[in-house]
């Protein structure tokens, strides 16, 4: 499994930033769960900007050597979710599914992760 650092979860994060992705939640479960290492949440205003930020990181998370390995939740696209193995899942959800299913309250005791995007 990869180990993920704070220059790759910056990267994740700014593959998201690149389609505008907003209200940016990355989330480390290593203390508090088996099934992921770190949980990203990330809303997108519009169906539209979900598939395009899905689109992106599919094609984007490989040169950083994490891989999608199962995608749910397109074509409808109001919440998509990308589970890169035991590494990271990812959230991609529309504003009323994200309101509505409050990932972060399920998720609260996990760490909330600072990220910095400045990074090459």
């Amino acid at each position: 499994m990869l180990e993920l650092d704070q220059k790759m979860l910056s990267k994740v994060v700014s593959f998201v930033e690149d389609k505008k992705g907003g209200d940016i939640s990355l989330l480390d479960l290593r203390s508090i769960s088996k099934v992921s290492d770190y949980c990203l949440i990330v809303t997108g205003n519009t169906t539209t900007q979900v598939k395009a930020i899905t689109d992106h990181l599919e094609e984007k998370l490989p040169e950083i050597g994490v891989s999608v390995l199962h995608l749910e939740g397109l074509p409808a696209a109001k919440w998509v979710l990308m589970d890169c193995g035991g590494d990271l899942v990812v959230h991609i959800m529309t504003p009323d599914q994200r309101e509505f299913y409050q990932l972060e309250r399920l998720w609260k005791d996990a760490e909330v992760v600072s990220f910095d995007t400045n990074v090459n």
